[in-house]
């Protein structure tokens, strides 16, 4: 591994370069989806990222699992522990069991994920299926002295450690304001910044999920189902742990909170978060009422690729804002990068050099913070290229292994869905060169005389600034 990929750790608050604790090897861990409603497209941001570094940690050589949850249970309206648990509410919006409505959206999920070219994690577990484990780590943070038992809750003490709020150095009141909800007080807790490990019955009597432990009838806090399913098929030491910045506080700092406090050392040594999508109005948020999905994008016609394409065009740690006039950007300018891509001759050899000193351009630059900007930067470099088409196909299919845009194949599918083969689109594009070579010659009979031969065949000629276009009438 020439390149060494250096990234943005959240938890030393500066760019660090990426040593994972086995040699070789890379645990990752993936903050899921809550599966109450679908994912609008502020959230698939986070995910289109984190398929980007874990795409690039494999182009440049490292073998990775990466671990993701399903929150179906525990995750409250409020991130203070308060409020009504979100699966619940999703239940009684629809009339439907919490499973129902589990299984509905996390099938939702996974659907968006494909139409993004998100790889689906090595590991996907719900939090319903590690009760057990939920119950076990409880016990020993009790046993160590991290936690207590307040009106028939478990909750974890942060009094209990030198430095609760890692993250930052801001006080507890100023981290408190970027609380999503607000803030109920809760009676039961000793401190202010104490946060449930399992409620019992007595917190939430219509809870429709409930198991049973040492304390009584309940079900586990949001915050106790990542640091439990990651070590399950992690182990007690972890690389890399991803999120939206939104996660930081509460739901990351908790994290290390009861972790390391159960292992009794640090767990995890890279922090990897997204930043915010926004539109006009601020951070998109389901909140809001009628959000933005990747099906109601594909109602108004657009590619999900053009929407993943989008992102990758900016870098993670900035905020993003959406329009439909830069997506409609965006889906011109993929139209014509595909179609580039997809109509260069593939035959003949691949010049070795150029692709490998191309190749190393396009590693360093995601090696540096994942500036996929620049990476694409170098796809386009590579096209303007004097070299063989066959060596920039064989470019474009390598560096698709990370942006994921499926650049090699779109514009033949485009084409097959409009009825187009690939003998045909060979033929127009030799005409139209031919055409171009007439007019330039100044022989406007012969380029009229072309026109007319095509649009006998049902092909329809238009000139533009961008270039000839073409379309098939018949």
């Amino acid at each position: 591994m020439e390149n060494k990929l250096s990234f943005y750790n959240t938890l030393t608050r500066k760019v660090e370069q990426f040593i994972p604790n086995e040699d070789g090897k890379v645990g990752m861990y993936t903050c899921g989806p809550t599966v109450y409603h679908f994912a609008h497209i502020g959230n698939l941001r986070s995910y289109i990222m984190e398929d980007l570094l874990e795409k690039t940690l494999r182009y440049i050589g490292y073998d990775v699992k990466r671990v993701m949850n399903i929150t179906d249970v525990g995750h409250l309206s409020s991130d203070a522990d308060t409020g009504e648990d979100k699966m619940l509410a999703g239940a009684k919006r629809e009339h439907k069991s919490v499973m129902e409505i589990a299984k509905f959206y996390t099938d939702a999920f996974f659907s968006d994920c494909k139409k993004l070219n998100i790889k689906t994690p090595d590991v996907v577990e719900p939090a319903t299926n590690c009760i057990s484990e939920f119950i076990h780590m409880i016990e020993v943070l009790l046993e160590k002295g991290y936690a207590y038992e307040s009106g028939g809750n478990i909750y974890f003490d942060t009094s209990k450690l030198d430095d609760y709020y890692v993250f930052s150095s801001q006080n507890e009141k100023e981290l408190l304001v970027g609380v999503r909800d607000d803030v109920e007080e809760d009676s039961n807790k000793k401190n202010k910044s104490d946060f449930v490990l399992w409620f019992t019955k007595s917190k939430f009597d219509s809870q429709e999920l409930k198991w049973d432990s040492p304390w009584g009838m309940g079900y586990p806090g949001w915050h106790i189902e990542c640091s439990c399913i990651s070590m399950k098929h992690l182990g007690e030491y972890m690389d890399i742990h991803c999120g939206g910045v939104d996660n930081i506080f509460p739901h990351h700092t908790n994290e290390i909170a009861q972790s390391e406090a159960y292992v009794g050392h640090k767990w995890c040594n890279y922090w990897f978060h997204v930043h915010h999508l926004n539109d006009k109005s601020g951070k998109m948020s389901k909140s809001k009422g009628d959000f933005l999905t990747i099906s109601l994008l594909e109602k108004k016609n657009y590619d999900p690729l053009v929407y993943r394409f989008f992102c990758l065009q900016s870098h993670y740690r900035k905020p993003l804002e959406f329009s439909y006039d830069v997506l409609d950007n965006m889906s011109a300018a993929y139209d014509k990068l595909v179609k580039k891509i997809g109509t260069l001759d593939k035959t003949g050899a691949v010049d070795s050099s150029k692709f490998d000193a191309y190749r190393e351009k396009f590693e360093a630059a995601l090696c540096d913070d994942l500036n996929s900007s620049m990476a694409i930067t170098v796809l386009y470099d590579m096209l303007k290229d004097e070299m063989s088409d066959a060596t920039k196909a064989a470019l474009a299919e390598s560096f698709d292994e990370v942006l994921s845009l499926d650049l090699t194949t779109a514009h033949a599918a485009k084409e097959a869905d409009r009825g187009v083969d690939a003998e045909l689109e060979a033929y127009v594009l030799a005409k139209i060169e031919e055409r171009k070579a007439a007019k330039k010659e100044k022989d406007f009979a012969k380029a009229d005389a072309i026109r007319e031969e095509l649009l006998e065949k049902g092909i329809a000629l238009e000139d533009t600034r961008e270039g000839v276009k073409w379309k098939k009438i018949n």
